[in-house]
This record gives C-alpha cells, sequence and structure tokens, in this order.
C-alpha cells in the first residue's frame, strides 16, 4: 500500500484543484504529501511531480477554476459541457504526469524533510469532517453546473417547465458556486472569528480572489487590446488556410504560457484573442467553442519553467535544486500538456 501514495496524491491533486489555484493546493498539501512521502520510505521527487501534477490538470482544464471559466465565458462556451469534457480529458493528463513521476522521480532520490509526522498532523487538526461533507463543496457545484447543460439541451431532457427553470437557476454558475461556499461552512464546528474575523477564513477567501480578479481582468483587457489592433484578423486570415483548428489555440496558448508564466493568463489572453475567429476555425458549434477552451487549457501547461510562480513553489517547497526542477516540474508539464492536446483532438475528430 505504501507504493500507492504517488497515486493517491496524485487523486488529491486532481480534486482539489477543480476549485483551487494549484499554487495554493500544493503549498496545502505539502506537509501531508511530506509525511506520508518520509512514512513511505519514498523519493520526495516521486509524490511531489505526482501531486503537482495532479493539481496541473484540472486547474486548467477544468472549471470553476478561474482561467477555464474565464476562457468559457470570452468563448461563448457551454460551462457544463467545458466541465464534461475537462474532466474526461483531464483524466490521460493526469495519469501521464503520474507516469512520469513514476519512471522519472523515482530515479532522483530526495529526503521529505518533515516538521510533523503523519500521526502529529492528524493529532493536530483533531477531528476531521466526515468525507462527504468535505467532498460537497467540491463536488455539488460542478453536478449543479453539468445538471443545467443537460437541462439546456434540444432534446430538453427535464422538459420546458418549472423543472428545467428551477436547474437553469440552481445550475448557473454563481448560485452554485454560492451554494459550495455556504457548504464549506459545514467544514468547522462553530462560526467564530476564525471563519469571519480580520484574519479568518472569509478574509482570506476574499483576499485571494482579489487577486484572480485582477489577473483575470488584466488578461482580459490584453486580450481586447490585440483583438482591436486587428492581429485577430489577421492571424485568421493567415492561419485559416493550415487547417490547424484544434491546434492552433493550443499552441497559442502554449507561446504564451511559455513566454510570460501565467497558465491563467495565458488562457484569459488566449480565449480574447481566438473568440472572434471561432467561425474562420470551424470551431463555432457548441462542441467546437467548449473544446476549444480545453485546447487553451492544455496549451497553458506547456511548460511551467522559471518564469512561472508554480515552478518554485513546487521546487521550493520540495527540495529540488533548479536542473532537478526542470528535469521533473518543466519536463512533466511538458508531457501532461502534449497528451491533453492529443486526447482534445481526438475528442474533436469525435465531436465536431
Amino acid at each position: 500500500m505504501k507504493k500507492r501514495v504517488p497515486h493517491a496524491m496524485s487523486i488529491i491533486g486532481y480534486i482539489v484543484s477543480i476549485p483551487v489555484f494549484c499554487d495554493s493546493g500544493f503549498v496545502i498539501l505539502s506537509p501531508l504529501n511530506k509525511a506520508l512521502t518520509k512514512r513511505a520510505g519514498l523519493s520526495l521527487a516521486v509524490t511531489a511531480v505526482a501531486l503537482s501534477t495532479g493539481l496541473y490538470a484540472t486547474h486548467t482544464l477544468v472549471p470553476p477554476t478561474p482561467g477555464p471559466i474565464a476562457a468559457a465565458a470570452n468563448l461563448n462556451a457551454d460551462l457544463g459541457l467545458v466541465i464534461m469534457l475537462g474532466l474526461i480529458a483531464s483524466i490521460p493528463a493526469a495519469l501521464a504526469g503520474l507516469y512520469y513521476a513514476l519512471k522519472v522521480g523515482s530515479k532522483i532520490y530526495i529526503e521529505p524533510d518533515i516538521e510533523e509526522s503523519y500521526e502529529e498532523l492528524m493529532q493536530k487538526y483533531g477531528k476531521l469532517p466526515p468525507a462527504r461533507w468535505a467532498f460537497a463543496p467540491l463536488v455539488v457545484p460542478i453536478i449543479l453546473i453539468v445538471l443545467k447543460s443537460i437541462a439546456d439541451f434540444p432534446s430538453h431532457p427535464f422538459g420546458e417547465g418549472m423543472l428545467k427553470s428551477f436547474f437553469d437557476f440552481i445550475g448557473h454558475p454563481i448560485t452554485a458556486l454560492l451554494l459550495g461556499v455556504l457548504l464549506s461552512f459545514k467544514l468547522v464546528d462553530k462560526l467564530d472569528e476564525h471563519v469571519y474575523g480580520p484574519k479568518g477564513w472569509v478574509a482570506e477567501g476574499l483576499k485571494n480572489a482579489a487577486i484572480i480578479i485582477l489577473i483575470t481582468g488584466a488578461g482580459g483587457s490584453f486580450g481586447y487590446v490585440l483583438r482591436q489592433t486587428g492581429i485577430g484578423d489577421y492571424i485568421g486570415t493567415t492561419l485559416s488556410s493550415y487547417h490547424l483548428g484544434l491546434l492552433l489555440p493550443f499552441l497559442i496558448a502554449a507561446l504564451l504560457k511559455t513566454a510570460q508564466g501565467s497558465s491563467t493568463v495565458a488562457i484569459i489572453t488566449t480565449s480574447a484573442l481566438l473568440s472572434p475567429l471561432l467561425e474562420s476555425l470551424g470551431l463555432a458549434s457548441p462542441y467546437g467553442r467548449a473544446l476549444t477552451v480545453l485546447a487553451i487549457g492544455a496549451g497553458s501547461m506547456v511548460v511551467s519553467h522559471a518564469n512561472d510562480s508554480y515552478f518554485w513553489v513546487v521546487t521550493q517547497f520540495s527540495n529540488m535544486d533548479v536542473t532537478q526542477g526542470y528535469k521533473l516540474q518543466t519536463i512533466a508539464t511538458f508531457v501532461e500538456g502534449v497528451v491533453a492536446a492529443v486526447v482534445i483532438l481526438i475528442m474533436g475528430a469525435i465531436l465536431l
């Protein structure tokens, strides 16, 4: 069972990063990862890369993470469809990252330096909430958003009356995510200053949200400026003859990601840039728009290196030097992004 620790960390990262920035997720999960790695007698290189790639898969492909949800808005893509297809595409991507961690990470031994053992961590946090309440804030909003998309299918599986209106309301992203926030309060024993005080959960969440809103706004503004320069029409005219299809959003996002470091900025900027090009690229259908969001997300994985804050979070919290970081984190994200792109291209060949 100890050999399954990397698999467990990959799965945990995959789930946690759906609503949370991968940087924050890695920092939060790092003590647990080190404690389990020490207990299993494994190299931290293996479990750190398994965790980082698990987090990365859903961070770039599955709303309601800020990047994909903003891209879906920019491209007018059905959010429920993006979630459903994103969950499918992100599984092979996460498995590719896990495979790379097991094959390459096992050749590099990094000692996990732990301040607290697994038993001490459990004692520190005391009684943990039941699993159903721990997963509810993550899973319930996703289910509601997906149900809204199903309700809006042309076949009207829930009819056209009150039931459809109910799912349209409860499954709207704002309503669903607000419900997720309310469900998260069930994870604490009592509502006190640790929850709503000046330095509590709510205040910390608002502070983090402000940064996300700033990044989203700046990325969208930059994309709008690029569109006003006419570069979008030029790219569409120049590249439409090459029939790149879904490969074009992947390549543009990969170039922006590699150049400036932030996956979220790469996703938002690329989606704003490509918004007027969907017709000429043959991607204006509902499936085309959803798959374009995912192709952009796959491109935003390629690659995490020295100008990416996530690269430094993973390396510094995992005791990697820069050379090890490039060999482990950078190449792992390249493999993960390429695998995700291949899966999305296959989905496009089937659905478009």
